[in-house]
């Protein structure tokens, strides 16, 4: 294994592993998820500059569009929950109420 590909590989690792254990605010959740999308812009990247193809030069910036557009929405719901529920602690949110 290359030690690009570890750091990728434990750079992801480390978003999945904060995403699972430490799901308190919904703030430190949206970071872990954002973390890991940027591992995967950065391996995306490395990979098609790699493969010299014309073709996928343009995956890396429609990821970190959608990545953009995951984050802004993400933001949004929690300014949303705190203004209805006063905190952004996930415990307090109940999907099924209306």
């Amino acid at each position: 294994m290359s030690p690009t590909y570890i750091t990728f590989l434990t750079a992801f690792l480390l978003g999945i592993m904060g995403l699972t254990f430490h799901r308190v605010h919904l703030l430190s959740a949206l970071v872990c998820l954002e973390g890991m999308m940027l591992a995967l812009f950065i391996a995306l990247s490395f990979w098609s500059s790699q493969s010299e193809m014309l073709s996928y030069f343009s995956l890396p910036m429609f990821m970190l569009t959608f990545s953009a557009c995951e984050a802004s929405t993400g933001l949004a719901l929690m300014v949303a929950t705190t203004r209805t529920h006063g905190n952004d602690h996930l415990k307090n949110l109940n999907l099924l109420q209306c």
